[in-house]
């Protein structure tokens, strides 16, 4: 099976999942928990945040959030929809294969994943690793939230891979320790970590 096309984010998609209060699967007020945990969590690392990228930023929902918690950082959104970079400008590309000229800060990558077939899904988790030179918060359903009915599936995209979660965490170890709740911090950051701070490896 091919990765979901470009084509699959028009305006209908957002309109369903975004905007129409029945339907969407959007929390205001889980992201800004969200956004308050990854914050403190990186400031209580030392972490500094002075270029984040929102790859897959949809509406925009961490924009106004990073601005809150990181005063002093920019924000890159990255979107594959046509539709949404001409609503909003942010600049188009896919997680696959979207470059810059310097790594970021903090790299943020929620409910993209699961669009994508094993083999750009590799190649995402690859890039993200390159993306980061500080931290990332991922967040993507796995086959495993689907086995423990964690997941609403009147509400969630039928169309999204059920990729099991061990073939995401494989993916990022290359570059990345897993910190707990869905956040990773590259290994090329200089920042020293007690035992228990971190995902045992082994």
């Amino acid at each position: 099976m091919q990765s979901a096309p470009a084509t699959t984010f028009d305006e209908a998609y957002y309109q369903r999942f975004y905007f129409d209060k029945k339907t969407r699967v959007v929390d205001r007020a889980h992201v800004d928990r969200l956004a308050a945990f990854v914050a403190t969590y990186l400031q209580y690392l030392r972490v500094p945040v002075r270029r984040v990228l929102d790859v897959g930023c949809g509406i925009g929902l961490w924009q106004g959030l990073i601005a809150r918690h990181f005063p002093d950082a920019s924000y890159h959104g990255v979107e594959i929809s046509d539709y949404l970079c001409q609503r909003y400008g942010w600049a188009h590309g896919s997680v696959v294969d979207y470059r810059a000229a310097e790594p970021f800060d903090l790299v943020i990558c929620q409910g993209v994943l699961p669009y994508l077939n094993p083999p750009d899904l590799r190649r995402a988790l690859d890039n993200l690793g390159q993306l980061s030179r500080g931290a990332l918060y991922l967040e993507a359903v796995s086959r495993e939230d689907y086995e423990r009915d964690m997941i609403d599936e009147e509400l969630t995209d039928a169309r999204q891979f059920r990729h099991r979660a061990g073939l995401y965490r494989a993916g990022l170890r290359p570059h990345m320790r897993e910190m707990g709740g869905g956040l990773w911090l590259s290994r090329q950051a200089d920042v020293p970590l007690f035992a228990l701070e971190h995902v045992d490896e082994r």
